[in-house]
């Protein structure tokens, strides 16, 4: 998928999440399954469905040493999209801009998955590449994602994957 589009679609449900204009237009998180909220929006023709969870854990180091650092909201989401044949469009918000050209690495277990950054939002290459994710946190306990920012700090975001497979589920029906 083109990396303008799925911008675009991150952006879309960053704001929807987060701006109180936005919240009136859609309805607060439709079920929660264990650490991830569902939601849900638009009509049978042009319906959006997404889970989104928030890191249980997060660290920041800058040359080494851990550092403090205020980020803007920070989230794990899974975006279906039946109108546009999406249905794991694996996304991360980062609550600062990621380092120009920079990969995200997130680790699930024993496997590390790479996913290309662009402003403050990361997603992976393909759609092949959204599923062998989405089955991996289906079978996980965590997800470590770790980045750079624009100002060269590290940062480490842990996700609980409680309930993910349960919240991707009701989504998936929800998006019928």
């Amino acid at each position: 998928m083109n990396a303008v589009i799925k911008f675009l679609g991150f952006v879309l449900m960053a704001a929807l999440m987060t701006s109180g204009a936005a919240r009136a237009q859609v309805s607060d998180a439709v079920a929660q399954k264990k650490d991830w909220s569902i939601f849900k929006q638009g009509s049978a023709a042009d319906r959006m469905c997404w889970i989104v969870s928030q890191p249980i854990s997060s660290s920041a180091k800058r040359a080494g040493s851990p550092v403090s650092v205020k980020r803007g909201d920070i989230f794990l989401m899974v975006a279906i999209r039946p109108g546009e044949r999406v249905k794991n469009e694996v996304s991360m918000m980062a609550g600062y801009p990621f380092r120009k050209n920079s990969a995200v690495k997130m680790k699930i277990e024993s496997d590390t998955y790479e996913m290309f950054t662009e402003g403050e939002g990361a997603w992976t290459d393909s759609a092949e590449s959204d599923d062998k994710l989405v089955a991996a946190m289906r079978r996980g306990l965590d997800a470590k994602v770790s980045g750079v920012s624009s100002r060269g700090t590290t940062t480490t975001d842990t996700f609980s994957l409680r309930g993910f497979t349960a919240a991707i589920n009701e989504a998936r029906k929800l998006c019928k």
